[in-house]
């Protein structure tokens, strides 16, 4: 693995830790407006965030190289509306594609194929990040202040799957209503 693409994947790792502990702050914003449901699809979002990292941080690994891990900084983002996090949320993440399009331009530059492969994988991911924020505010959008279609939005987003070991407080389930 070439210098500059090994540079780049290790960033990566950094980015992709940042995003997962982003998205707990989310999670924690969600809790403070009272959006259970949502809290939890937050923070099933965090770690699969932090599963992204672990990829990259075995792939770094299996072609002899050392991760450096950095401190993470992100500041906690403030929403008095649920539409408003889950816009950060696709900002984020519209983030998190430039820089996987840029690692995956830099792997064929490099002619690093095995990055390639691995960069591809992370390429698809992001179109479904995106298409997943971008339909969750679509119907935040919709449902604006109505009180019922948001907490109708809110029990969609608690149902959401988690990694194994649970992703609700505590690693439990989420919170009921």
């Amino acid at each position: 693995m070439s210098a500059r693409v090994y540079e780049a994947i290790n960033d990566q790792v950094n980015n992709e830790l940042s995003a997962s502990h982003s998205y707990l702050a989310m999670s924690g914003v969600c809790e403070e407006l009272n959006f259970p449901g949502a809290a939890h699809w937050f923070r099933v979002q965090s770690e699969e965030e932090r599963a992204h990292a672990l990829r990259l941080f075995d792939f770094v690994h299996a072609r002899n190289h050392v991760v450096s891990l950095r401190k993470i900084q992100n500041e906690t983002t403030r929403a008095t509306a649920l539409v408003e996090v889950f816009r950060a949320s696709l900002a984020q993440e519209e983030q998190v594609s430039q820089q996987i399009d840029a690692l995956y331009d830099l792997a064929m530059q490099e002619k690093d194929f095995a990055a390639v492969v691995e960069m591809q994988w992370f390429v698809t991911e992001q179109v479904e990040e995106e298409k997943s924020a971008r339909d969750i505010i679509a119907k935040l959008e919709m449902a604006g202040n109505d009180a019922r279609a948001l907490l109708e939005i809110d029990r969609e987003l608690g149902a959401r799957a988690g990694m194994p070991g649970g992703a609700g407080p505590r690693g439990g389930p989420p919170a009921a209503r």
